[in-house]
């Protein structure tokens, strides 16, 4: 990585030319830009979940770290290209006056004629789609479990403020739970007449999980609370019997089910880069998400506050 420092969008630009240059590689083949904003005792972390998932999407990664807001406006980068990664790849920091438009430094750098995907690794903007950077965005990736507080709150504030384009990784993280309940219940047409979801007590996934169950089936979902980790339990009851599916590691689950014998389900808890890589592939709105929030923000009590930007 080459630093520079109080530099511009045109310095950084100029950067990445020469990086190219000097590797041999005028083009990278890149296909997006993925652009995440991050504390700066978070920055590396994120860096690296965002490297390893461009190894299967390449990508122009824009790290933003905002700064103190007070002062002259400046702006310091680390700029770099290659190192186990097809693409390129630049950590902005950013301080005084410039924090208050982001979108003024990020959108030069931005690939022509390519998707935007905004990602905050940590605590994300009460509205996505109406940030200044979020709205340069196709898709707007949040993660209300990655809040120091709040999980619960943040996940609800998001399920409110949905616009097409928006996904939280809570909701990524149960996408294997869906499969093999969805699979099970294809295998067993009984009707499902109740529901639980058992999990640690703050769970944004299984709050998505409980609202999406209710919302597809159509039945009471109850929450028991487990020591986790995460969701650990997942029953639905039918006339014919309970479909039941168990992870009480975190890695491997089993899967009963009336009148077929016990099987193991490999479960386990995917880390950050493979949550991300799995949102990456899809750019387009996520329609069952988008219902599953509406129905979160009613079974809340509270009400999405728009469906479309």
């Amino acid at each position: 990585m080459i630093a520079i420092e109080d530099t511009n969008s045109s310095e950084i630009a100029a950067e990445f030319l020469r990086s190219r240059r000097r590797a041999g590689s005028p083009a990278m083949g890149m296909v997006m830009t993925l652009v995440f904003v991050v504390d700066e005792d978070k920055a590396s972390e994120a860096m690296s979940a965002a490297r390893a998932a461009a190894q299967e999407h390449p990508a122009r990664l824009l790290g933003v770290v905002l700064g103190d807001g007070r002062g002259a406006a400046r702006v310091d980068a680390e700029v770099g290209i290659g190192s186990g990664m097809s693409g390129e790849r630049a950590l902005i920091r950013l301080s005084g006056a410039v924090t208050k438009h982001p979108e003024s430094v990020v959108l030069p750098l931005l690939l022509p004629d390519s998707p935007v995907v905004v990602w905050w690794p940590g605590r994300a903007p009460a509205d996505p789609a109406d940030d200044p950077l979020g709205r340069l965005g196709r898709r707007r990736i949040t993660d209300a479990a990655a809040v120091p507080t709040g999980r619960s709150k943040a996940m609800l504030t998001q399920c409110n403020a949905y616009a097409p384009g928006n996904t939280d990784l809570a909701w990524t993280r149960i996408t294997p739970w869906r499969a093999v309940l969805a699979s099970a219940l294809d295998q067993d047409p009984g009707k499902v007449v109740g529901a639980s979801v058992t999990s640690e007590k703050i769970s944004p996934s299984a709050d998505l999980l409980a609202a999406w169950l209710t919302d597809r089936l159509r039945v009471k979902v109850a929450r028991a609370v487990s020591e986790g980790p995460g969701i650990t339990r997942v029953s639905l009851s039918t006339r014919g019997g309970d479909i039941v599916l168990d992870r009480q590691d975190g890695r491997l689950a089993t899967l009963s089910a009336p009148g077929e014998p016990d099987r193991p389900v490999a479960l386990r808890r995917r880390r950050i880069e493979e949550l991300l890589s799995e949102e990456l592939r899809r750019l387009d709105p996520d329609d069952v998400y988008a219902d599953t929030v509406k129905r979160m923000a009613r079974i809340a009590g509270g009400s999405t506050s728009r469906t479309k930007r």
